[in-house]
């Protein structure tokens, strides 16, 4: 199984960070070992003074597919989770700054949150899925699946020209604008179309 992330989907998001706005999708993977495990509290590495949110619509791939056209990609997922790209934003900077790879800051352990529930796509209003983070109670994301610069389809289509994608895969399909720092004692609490999710506390 893999984590599939997809960055800078988001013109807003792109903004806040002085990203351009990409042409075509831009994605990067997460190991296994990067998923926090059901029930623990997510712990700030020592490493890292900056952990940013990134909260994030998750699509499980349900069947083994490679050079998936747009057309057919909605045979190759049934459901929607969601998901926290924590992100160690000073050390994502200072790499970037150096032209070297992201892996560092965005694939160690435990910066991968996933719901435990994945909610049927049929069941859900595929053109504008909502979903929202709240931290200490406080919204600091909300967006739909209308504002992402790749939809779905999209996404499958063109990480699926590159590698192929297998059941149980996991793609991350990019976080809107308002990410920021946590803090130790700080609650995550996700939602989608108005069901929690998760709820995340910090170490």
């Amino acid at each position: 199984m893999k984590i599939i992330c997809i960055g800078r989907n988001y013109a807003e998001h792109a903004k806040e960070l002085g990203n351009a706005v990409p042409t075509e999708p831009v994605f990067f993977c997460k190991p296994d070992s990067a998923i926090l495990p059901k029930g623990n509290p997510f712990y700030i590495p020592d490493w890292t003074d900056d952990i940013h949110y990134e909260v994030e619509l998750v699509l499980r791939i349900d069947r083994l597919g490679k050079h998936i056209t747009e057309e057919f990609a909605p045979r190759y997922y049934g459901a929607v989770g969601l998901g926290i790209d924590f992100t160690a934003r000073d050390v994502q900077d200072e790499l970037k700054k150096k032209g070297l790879p992201w892996e560092k800051a965005k694939g160690f352990d435990g910066s991968a949150v996933i719901s435990q529930e994945f909610i049927p796509i049929e069941s859900l209003p595929n053109d504008a899925i909502a979903f929202s983070l709240h931290k200490n109670g406080e919204q600091v994301q909300s967006a739909t699946s209308a504002d992402m610069i790749f939809n779905f389809n999209q996404i499958v289509s063109h990480v699926s020209r590159y590698m192929t994608l297998k059941i149980g895969d996991l793609i991350f399909t990019g976080t809107p604008s308002g990410v920021g720092k946590v803090s130790p004692d700080d609650v995550l609490t996700g939602t989608l179309e108005g069901k929690q999710m998760f709820q995340i506390k910090v170490k």
